[in-house]
């Protein structure tokens, strides 16, 4: 697959992948915006009712109050309406008519009376139409005076209530008790059955009564508030204030059903970014092993033919004949072997990587004894090349416990890169140093070579990776020497780093644990 059709999909995937979890997120917020609307407005409502009651209380109070100053003051025109009410207890109904002195109606009312006559007359059935006729016109005359009278009280009351009222304090206008239960009665009612904090305060802001459990820093946050009596003059009105503390939980457990989906959203995202990188990483190193596969194809050639040359010319008698030529083919044969065979380590250094972990031969090793023979043998190959090699042992602990021939192979690689890589019109300065520090070992190669980009220093552990040098290829390799080095100390449990700089040289530094560790 090419790489611009692996880029389409991912363009594609991460669209819809996007475009999904944008309407999950704009469906999430629309629905809590619509559940927070609702509340407020189930809760300005049950404000409202709890108002309303205040308000019919207040009402009720001051009939209450006014009935019991005057309950004694009202009286009958004459003792004869008593006596004609009192005998009121017939079961008969009357249409009574209640009218003024200028004959207009002013109200009309249908009441069941019974009616009983004490006394019985010398004519019975005279004095009994008689009686009743003055009993129907008395009852109007006395219900007509009550209700005149009441009228004038629920008017003296409206007056009160007008102009007394709101002139009294709130706390002497409110059972604050009574208020917390009509706001409890109300909210559920409403289907609001959470904890909830109130507060009452004036015109200014004065707080006039808190809930005892109220939070006075969140109050002012979140509240909502209502005119305990609307009807007030605005100078004189008090409000109500509640804030519910449970609210965003409560209003967040209206889209609870709707996580699932979004976090399964994220997952199956995440999961097709970790599979494109997955196949970007494999579709880089197949590249790569192509590209060390025809590298090594073309590596490999050189030598075969070079023997298969020699080995021809061996079989002219005229060669055999003369001992320099026959040493000298024989001297080819045995360098095209060597690096024959080097070519196919190179090939069993990459099998290595495919197994999950070098099988290795541990045993107790001295590293400073180490490190000083490698660095022995490198001495004539420095030297070569009019170059020099110091060794620092300040390890006073350096007893490791590793595969000895893996970890000459990792040493041997570090320098052997050192004299590849040396700058040509500087001679080459080789140092291999050891010390202790936390209790590790550290090993560390420097050299005074052609260096590396910052860019590149963390890539050169990479299989396959070569730093990029244009179009010069005056060195031979394949990218796999540094990777086989941090592979090997990584599964002897240690880490490798390097630093450089251009032109300046590279260090390469190897923590391993120690023996006693």
């Amino acid at each position: 697959m090419r790489k611009s059709t692996i880029w389409l999909l991912a363009l594609v995937m991460v669209f819809a992948f996007g475009g999904l979890l944008y309407l999950q997120v704009t469906y999430v917020s629309i629905i809590l915006k619509t559940s927070n609307d609702q509340f407020t407005e189930t809760v300005k409502r049950s404000l409202l009712e709890v108002s309303k009651n205040l308000e019919l209380d207040e009402t009720k109070k001051y009939l209450e109050e006014d009935i019991q100053r005057d309950q004694n003051s009202f009286v009958f025109q004459s003792s004869q309406d008593a006596q004609d009410l009192a005998q009121v207890i017939n079961q008969e109904k009357y249409q009574l008519q209640i009218s003024d002195s200028d004959g207009s109606v002013s109200i009309m009312q249908k009441r069941e009376y019974t009616s009983r006559i004490q006394s019985v007359p010398a004519n019975p059935r005279q004095s009994s139409a008689n009686n009743i006729v003055n009993t129907s016109r008395d009852l109007q005359k006395t219900l007509k005076d009550r209700y005149q009278y009441q009228q004038e009280l629920i008017k003296e009351v409206i007056l009160n209530m007008l102009y007394t009222s709101s002139l009294k304090p709130i706390q002497e206008r409110v059972d604050f008790k009574k208020l917390n239960n009509y706001l409890k009665a109300e909210f559920l009612n409403n289907g609001l059955n959470l904890p909830y904090q109130f507060s009452v305060i004036d015109k200014n802001g004065t707080v006039v009564y808190q809930s005892d459990d109220i939070q006075k820093d969140r109050i002012a946050s979140d509240v909502i508030t209502q005119v305990l009596f609307p009807n007030d003059p605005p100078s004189k009105q008090n409000f109500l204030r509640v804030y519910f503390p449970t609210k965003d939980d409560y209003i967040s457990s209206s889209v609870t059903f709707l996580v699932p989906s979004v976090i399964f959203s994220l997952i199956l995202l995440i999961t097709f970014v970790f599979t494109m990188y997955i196949v970007f990483r494999q579709k880089k190193l197949s590249e790569m092993k192509n590209d060390f596969i025809n590298n090594m194809t073309h590596e490999l050639k050189t030598p075969v033919s070079t023997i298969s040359l020699a080995a021809q010319m061996l079989k002219d008698s005229d060669i055999t004949k003369s001992p320099d030529v026959f040493k000298h083919i024989s001297g080819v044969i045995n360098d095209e072997t060597k690096r024959l065979g080097f070519l196919v380590e190179k090939v069993l250094q990459m099998s290595l990587f495919e197994r999950q972990k070098a099988a290795l031969k541990l045993k107790e090793v001295d590293a400073n004894d180490l490190v000083v023979n490698i660095a022995h043998t490198f001495t004539l190959k420095v030297e070569k090349y009019g170059g020099s090699i110091d060794i620092d042992l300040q390890a006073e602990e350096s007893s490791i416990y590793v595969d000895e021939m893996h970890i000459t192979n990792v040493l041997f690689n570090l320098m052997d890169n050192a004299v590849k890589y040396r700058r040509p019109d500087v001679p080459l300065e080789l140092m291999a140093r050891t010390w202790n520090e936390n209790g590790k070992l550290m090993i560390s190669i420097e050299d005074n070579g052609v260096g590396i980009k910052k860019e590149y220093v963390k890539k050169v552990f990479d299989r396959f990776f070569r730093v990029p040098t244009g179009n010069v290829h005056d060195v031979k390799g394949f990218g796999l020497g540094l990777a086989y080095v941090r592979k090997i100390i990584e599964d002897h449990n240690g880490s490798i780093r390097a630093d450089s700089e251009i032109n300046v040289g590279t260090k390469f530094i190897i923590t391993l644990p120690l023996i006693k560790s």
